[in-house]
């Protein structure tokens, strides 16, 4: 195991420094320039003739949608002059047009989306035709060449011959990974060779070669909405951190435009036409988590007046403190939170159960990460027979569901400490899944599990001994706020690193797992394994005898 230092809990952009520098020189670089997929696969769709539908995975809103018609804009001037019309609503009417009568004939004719987009593209939400499945045979078909024709403006009002379009239009369908599947089941064909596909990428990997056109993305958004300009580095490095932290990968940026754009617009407000320094970007987050604050504070608040028990100090058997992430239905953020997880344990047949699946809040990926936990200590155990105990694992005092199997290391140090009687160290934390062999397992939520922890340890005061136990593979995903990472540096909170149960169970027991060495948790457990035999085979007492003879019981 390792004591990570404060440098390993923020991402280091210190190699960046003379581009950064140099970040006024650097030309401004639109989205597309920083999606050579999406690129490449719209300059293939315009040269071909067919497919004539490309589906794009992307988030399914207008930003998103405008953001490819720009895209065909920065393409090439041959595809600039070409129509791409972005449509919201697909009405029969809207899409194919409408005609009216007078007389007999047809005296005034409105168009339809595909008459405006014909030579061009249509952009429309793979929603929009899943609300829609009526209109998409005969919308299909128009964009395959069959001729359509307009519909009437009035039903009692139509001609026997009305006009028929043939059009030449390539429809571009946008929609998230749900929404795409649930397109696939509607119609069968769009999984064949009938369309293309591609995906908008959401992050971007940093690199010596690919920092620069990053800080040109960046600059680019400042200009396209005249949102001003970095006053220096320290500005660009705040703007990092908080990068990788929306990621989680210190490695990675987002490159989403509606992030960039309303942290941008906010710190630009703040600003009085000056430049943006790091100070305008910290009150830009800090006037947002305000505004987002209540639920956790009043989640902090039930802890504090312990309505809800959490134990910063001490030891206790056979109960840990777990890390969790929480999720509210109509809360615009997911925010950490520490869970009690408890074990006892009493004579049966080696049964571990599960309580929050046997109540049924339970989903399917934390029972899985309880079979894999329960298959890895009983391989340690390397037992004969089944355990002569049965156990009880819960979250205390959870009443939604809980999923996920980032809590499956904790569950394991808990049931140990049932099994061994040993004591847990309530000053430190846990998170991570266990795998058969007792590797430990990288796990999502990082950052809001350790600030939740390190929350409560604050108000209830830090000992200087508290911290958490991750997976190593995690580090890289860490990007924590500044007052945890100050504490860090003054050694008043820590950060333990990984790879095997056998690396975290000494930690907060402050005993080998395994080992040569005298006493370690493994033995502990066998003795009181074979004590309970001696003890289940031993002859009964001559008041037993005496009792079994005359029949009483």
């Amino acid at each position: 195991m390792i004591k990570e230092s404060w440098q390993s809990v923020i991402p280091n952009f210190s190699q960046f420094e003379d581009t950064l520098i140099q970040s006024d020189k650097l030309p401004s670089l639109s989205f597309l320039d920083l999606q050579p997929r999406l690129k490449s696969t719209l300059l293939h769709f315009e040269r071909t003739n067919f497919p004539r539908i490309l589906f794009i995975n992307a988030p399914d809103n207008y930003v998103y949608r405008q953001q490819l018609s720009e895209c065909y804009k920065n393409l090439s001037s041959d595809i600039a002059s070409k129509p791409v019309i972005v449509s919201e609503s697909l009405s029969p009417e809207d899409l194919f047009g409408q005609y009216q009568i007078e007389n007999g004939e047809i005296s005034h004719t409105r168009q339809g989306l595909l008459d405006r987009a014909h030579g061009g593209y249509l952009i429309v939400s793979a929603n929009l035709i899943i609300a829609n499945p009526r209109i998409w045979p005969k919308f299909k078909a128009a964009v395959l060449g069959n001729a359509c024709s307009p519909l009437p403006a009035n039903s009692k009002h139509v001609i026997s011959h009305p006009p028929k379009h043939h059009y030449d239009v390539k429809l571009v369908i946008v929609g998230d990974r749900m929404q795409l599947g649930d397109f696939e089941m509607f119609d069968a064909d769009m999984r064949s060779a009938l369309c293309l596909f591609t995906e908008i990428e959401l992050d971007y990997l940093i690199t010596e070669n690919s920092f620069s056109q990053y800080i040109g993305y960046v600059k680019g958004i400042l200009t396209q909405y005249n949102l001003g300009s970095f006053a220096n580095t320290a500005a660009w490095h705040w703007l990092l951190i908080h990068g990788a932290r929306e990621t989680e990968d210190q490695q990675r940026m987002p490159l989403c435009p509606i992030w960039h754009r309303t942290l941008l617009t906010e710190a630009h407000n703040l600003t009085n036409g000056q430049p943006i320094t790091h100070q305008h970007l910290t009150q830009a987050i800090e006037h947002k988590n305000f505004r987002q604050s209540y639920l956790p504070e009043r989640a902090l608040a039930d802890i504090l007046e312990g309505q809800v028990i959490i134990e910063t100090q001490g030891e206790r058997v056979g109960q840990v403190n777990g890390l969790t992430v929480i999720e509210v239905p109509g809360h615009p953020v997911t925010y950490g939170e520490p869970a009690r997880i408890s074990c006892v344990i009493h004579f049966g047949d080696g049964d571990i159960a599960d309580v929050e699946r046997k109540a049924e809040l339970g989903g399917n990926l934390h029972a899985k990460g309880m079979m894999i936990m329960q298959a890895f200590l009983s391989s340690a155990l390397n037992l004969d027979e089944p355990l002569p105990f049965a156990a009880s694992i819960v979250f205390e005092q959870s009443y939604s569901e809980v999923d996920g199997d980032s809590a499956s290391l904790a569950e394991l140090c808990s049931l140990v400490s049932a099994l061994s009687e040993y004591p847990i160290n309530q000053q430190i934390a846990v998170t991570g899944a266990v795998d058969q062999f007792g590797r430990v397992q990288a796990v999502g939520g990082l950052n809001e599990k350790i600030e939740g922890f390190f929350k409560v340890c604050q108000h209830q005061g830090l000992t200087g001994h508290q911290g958490v136990i991750l997976p190593k593979s995690n580090l890289k995903h860490l990007s924590l706020q500044h007052d945890l990472v100050q504490a860090i540096k003054d050694e008043q909170f820590h950060i333990w690193s990984v790879e095997s149960v056998d690396e975290a169970l000494p930690l907060i027991f402050g005993k080998a797992f395994r080992g040569d060495e005298e006493e370690t948790i493994l033995k502990r457990i066998s003795e009181r394994i074979d004590h309970f035999d001696k003890h289940d085979s031993a002859p009964c007492g001559l008041l037993s005898k005496f009792k079994n003879l005359i029949g009483l019981h």
